[in-house]
């Protein structure tokens, strides 16, 4: 996972060189998604079973600019579905996306069974 929404980036750009406000959202969360996510913030995010959301904290990783996914996260429940795609979204429900990526191998869930990533499975760099 390594890009920058449009969203995200438009924000950040205005916040460092137009000094306008960005507030940092105080929980960040992951979405799953069944197709390829944009810059743009598009993809179809799972649905179904009891698909939701889940909160993600983030610890600096050994190399200049990677942050790592802190702790395992567990998606209980799931929907039958094939996982391409993964972002960082502001909100529980709505709200925007902020970065996003593809998986390095999609993923196909029974219904009903868990998904989970581990320590450290989702990694943004910023280079």
């Amino acid at each position: 996972m390594a890009a920058l929404t449009d969203y995200l980036a438009n924000a950040l750009r205005d916040h460092v060189l137009r000094n306008t406000t960005y507030t940092s959202p105080t929980t960040v969360y992951v979405a799953l998604f069944t197709t390829a996510t944009t810059e743009a913030g598009g993809g179809t995010e799972v649905t179904g079973g009891s698909y939701a959301r889940q909160a993600i904290t983030f610890i600096a990783g050994a190399t200049a600019g990677l942050a790592e996914q802190d702790g395992a996260i567990s998606f209980t429940d799931m929907p039958a579905s094939t996982v391409k795609a993964a972002a960082v979204m502001d909100a529980l429900t709505g709200g925007n996306m902020l970065i996003h990526g593809r998986l390095p191998v999609e993923v196909n869930v029974a219904g009903g069974a868990p998904f989970s990533l581990l320590d450290a499975d989702l990694k943004v760099l910023f280079d």
